[in-house]
């Protein structure tokens, strides 16, 4: 997941459970609501060409990839060997991966289609500028999904987990109730669709 520090210091932060190959029926099921409402909103987002923002291991990145076949497919997150190590494995012709801060992208005005950040936006210590970027470099939607809270949490507490933090996930240093994440976004531009998988919030945004 991207964060602020500067690129060659920094490494990705926050929890590493890999909860995309987890075989829990709990989180499984969770999951499965989760990448349902995320294939949805990107279906009709109808991109050409996507960056995804705190791509981690790539594993949307290159979903999003061979869905496009040949659009091109950007993923950038913070530098990290391990994360290095993961995308040599995910080679495809359309998709290029790019250790770089979502802060200062180095790319033109308009130059994508589609700008996601799928569970990124509560680690990133500015996340109305990551935003702002995401959106210059955009020509058609955002779209981004966050941890509800206080639901997040709760679960965490009732789960056992995190609670010396009051069970707030390491490296969670952003917290949005659907409704505040709502009037974030709306500021970036016109909420096309809310969806609340549990226990996320995700939105697809036209931007302005």
């Amino acid at each position: 997941m991207s964060s602020a520090p500067a690129v060659g210091t920094a490494v990705p932060t926050g929890n590493t459970f890999d909860k995309y190959g987890s075989s829990n029926p709990f989180v499984r099921r969770l999951m499965d609501g989760f990448e349902a409402a995320l294939d949805d909103l990107f279906a009709r987002a109808t991109p050409g060409s996507v960056l995804d923002v705190g791509c981690g291991e790539g594993v949307l990145t290159v979903r999003w990839a061979e869905r496009l076949r040949g659009g091109r497919v950007i993923g950038i997150d913070l530098p990290d060997p391990k994360l290095q190590s993961e995308w040599a494995t995910r080679q495809r012709a359309n998709l290029e991966f790019r250790a770089m801060r979502v802060e200062q992208l180095p790319f033109a005005d308009h130059e994508f289609d589609l700008a996601a950040a799928i569970e990124v936006l509560e680690h990133v210590p500015d996340p109305e500028l990551a935003l702002a970027e995401m959106t210059r470099v955009t020509r058609g939607h955002l779209l981004v999904s966050v941890p509800r809270e206080p639901l997040w949490r709760a679960m965490n507490v009732a789960r056992g987990a995190y609670l010396h933090d009051l069970g707030n996930t390491p490296g969670h240093v952003n917290h949005w109730s659907k409704r505040a994440f709502v009037r974030l976004l709306g500021r970036y531009g016109r909420v096309v669709e809310l969806r609340s998988p549990f226990p996320w919030t995700m939105l697809l945004v036209r931007v302005s």
